[in-house]
């Protein structure tokens, strides 16, 4: 007798093993997706709310068990203002480095080498969180810069 669910060991309900865990890509992308949220002071809800979403699903794209398709990517960019490529940002270079190389040979990439961000990374510290909100919550350009250059003159020269 053949069921829904008599296919293989590894399927579940549709889903092989591979399916149902969440690629390093895309959770990388959903802690991005994260990241910008939260800098931004944005509820799961309201972020959901923007796209058509529940917060449920936008939970789903954060944790990585979702993976986000070309359109709802274009969407999270317009809806938290950056450019799609910060979904890709910082990207371990484990991960960056398992992406087919289209350029030419001896085209070298335009963009200069990061570090990626690890989980205990100074980017996802509640810290730089909330330095991050209240530097942009500075409504005068000027002061703002101001700022800036007093935080870059008072930490020591990178090296």
């Amino acid at each position: 007798m053949s069921g829904w669910n008599s296919g293989p060991a590894a399927e579940d309900n549709g889903r092989t093993d591979r399916e149902s865990r969440a690629s390093p890509i895309d959770a990388h992308v959903g802690s991005r997706i994260r990241l910008r949220r939260t800098l931004l002071g944005l509820s799961q809800e309201r972020l959901g709310d923007a796209l058509g979403l529940t917060f449920q699903q936008v939970q789903k794209y954060e944790r990585g068990i979702n993976r986000v398709g070309a359109s709802r990517l274009f969407d999270l960019a317009r809806v938290l203002d950056v450019p799609i490529s910060f979904f890709f940002d910082d990207m371990p270079e484990p991960l960056g480095s398992h992406a087919p190389n289209l350029a030419p040979a001896g085209f070298g990439g335009m963009a200069e080498a990061q570090e990626g961000f690890g989980s205990d990374s100074v980017m996802n510290r509640r810290e730089t969180i909330d330095l991050l909100r209240a530097y942009y919550r500075i409504s005068d350009a000027a002061v703002r810069k101001r700022v800036f250059e007093l935080i870059r003159s008072l930490a020591p020269d990178p090296q």
